[in-house]
């Protein structure tokens, strides 16, 4: 392991002890149940329920099933983030996926999960949420024609930097900015129910008539249907990466988990009902931003504001993806499974520093790139193949090991139905609707074979690599640290 811990040979009490336990750098405990709460909600209120209404009413056919495919998404995400509670109150540590699939099933999977996620999946989930953060940010520039994409790239590049200076400040500072703009972004979706509540009071449900006809049947477009709606919901899991930061992680993390996401839920669903109450179902599927088109037909003059809380809302919920990205990134190089610097903290700020300037270089590549895309599509089958395997992996230890301590139990059929859901979720389009790109995905995933054997298995680290380090740490004012567990 990449982490250094000091041992001594003095007795327990020693001076000696005491002043090397001083030195122990870790990150501070400095998240509690509001900022909880906001981490969750905070991200996972996004772009996603701005943008993927059409294309969840597109693949089923009709509005009142689409709703139950948001409400369903929401009834998943408590499931598997309740699952996920029981996980962080067994195994104390941060790093969500990636820390329990190497404590349950060992180093090589667990490798693959963070190559995968470190490279591929975070850096490139952050470039997409900035993208749309920095189109709704510019467009009131180039009112009446589509933004130059330099000027959008930029936009969004100084987005990724400015988080990555708030983030390697203060995570207080971090958590801070969470709170503002969860707050803000709670209280624009509000406005859009309380026009939608309004609107059905005077009489407008034609698109409720009806409501089932042409109802899709096929399990490839109902997958495709869970993906689009899911990725609204995606960040349910976030609070499992910064276990080690949690106040009395054992109860702020079941508890921040049953408010926030039911309340993600009812909004979404009172959302998509104010939707459908403002717009025909034709109108809302040839609508390219769903959130402005509801604005210009219920707010008029005042639709400006939409545009603004959709750039609220995106920046806010980049900023928890860089903060819980970062420390996937963190907690993996801790464990040797990435270079020693990323594993490093701030002398002074006591941040992930090394691993968040990571993870935001990658993101900056895949903005400039522009090649992401198809990447960012197939987001939810990577990422529920590894939540399948973690959930497995939760099973595994309620069946074979129901002695370890834990503050918190799930009953085993809820694990059960996320299990079942996972699996139908990856095989249900590849089966019913098999792409290429897919198959692209799969071969990035095991691609990290060629790296795991010699750099991780044989430890065969070139010498150079260490004045490197040596030379990083200097710079960047950086120190190794220890776990922050109890």
């Amino acid at each position: 392991s990449t982490m250094r811990e000091r041992k001594t040979t003095d007795p327990p009490q020693s001076s000696t002890d005491l002043s090397e336990e001083k030195e122990k750098l870790r990150l501070k405990r400095e998240v509690g149940l509001i900022s909880g709460v906001s981490l969750i909600a905070g991200t996972m209120i996004g772009s996603g329920i701005f943008m993927s209404p059409e294309w969840v009413l597109h693949h089923m056919g009709n509005p009142a099933s689409s709703l139950l495919i948001w409400a369903a998404c929401g009834l998943l995400a408590v499931f598997g983030a309740l699952s996920y509670a029981e996980l962080g109150t067994i195994i104390k540590e941060s790093g969500g996926e990636y820390i329990y699939i190497l404590r349950i099933f060992g180093s090589f999977p667990a490798f693959l999960f963070a190559y995968t996620s470190v490279i591929l999946v975070r850096p490139a989930g952050l470039a997409a949420v900035c993208l749309s953060f920095a189109e709704y940010a510019v467009a009131p520039f180039y009112p009446g024609c589509s933004s130059p994409q330099v000027v959008v790239k930029c936009t969004a590049a100084a987005c990724i930097l400015l988080l990555t200076i708030i983030n390697c400040l203060n995570v207080r500072l971090a958590t801070s900015v969470m709170n503002i703009f969860t707050a803000a972004k709670l209280l624009a979706l509000l406005v859009i129910v309380v026009g939608g509540l309004v609107l059905l009071a005077k009489g407008q449900t034609q698109s409720f008539q009806n409501g089932f006809q042409g109802t899709t049947a096929g399990i490839g477009a109902v997958g495709v249907a869970f993906y689009q709606g899911l990725w609204s919901y995606d960040g349910w899991n976030n609070l499992n990466y910064v276990t080690e930061e949690l106040k009395k992680p054992e109860v702020t993390l079941p508890r921040a988990v049953m408010i926030a996401i039911p309340l993600v839920t009812c909004l979404y669903l009172l959302v998509n009902v104010s939707y459908l109450a403002a717009m025909t179902p034709s109108e809302l599927l040839s609508s390219g931003a769903v959130a402005v088109t509801w604005g210009d037909k219920v707010l008029g003059s005042w639709a400006w504001l939409i545009s603004v809380s959709v750039a609220l809302s995106t920046f806010g919920s980049s900023n928890g993806t860089f903060f819980s990205g970062g420390r996937v990134c963190y907690i993996a190089a801790r464990e040797g499974h990435m270079p020693e610097i990323l594993s490093m903290a701030h002398v002074r700020c006591l941040t992930p520093s090394p691993a968040l300037l990571f993870t935001s270089a990658m993101s900056l590549i895949m903005i400039i790139s522009g090649s992401f895309t198809s990447i960012v599509n197939f987001f939810s089958f990577m990422a529920w193949f590894f939540y399948g395997m973690t959930i497995s992996g939760l099973l595994y230890l309620k069946i074979k090991k129901p002695e370890l301590p834990r503050s918190y139990k799930v009953p085993i059929i809820i694990p059960i139905i996320v299990l079942m859901a996972a699996v139908y979720l990856v095989l249900a389009p590849v089966i019913d609707q098999p792409q290429i790109e897919i198959l692209y995905v799969v071969l990035f995933i095991f691609s990290g074979i060629i790296l795991y054997f010699p750099l991780v298995h044989f430890k065969c680290h070139p010498r150079f690599l260490q004045r490197v380090t040596v030379h990083l740490q200097l710079f960047l004012e950086v120190a190794p640290t220890t776990r922050n567990v109890n």
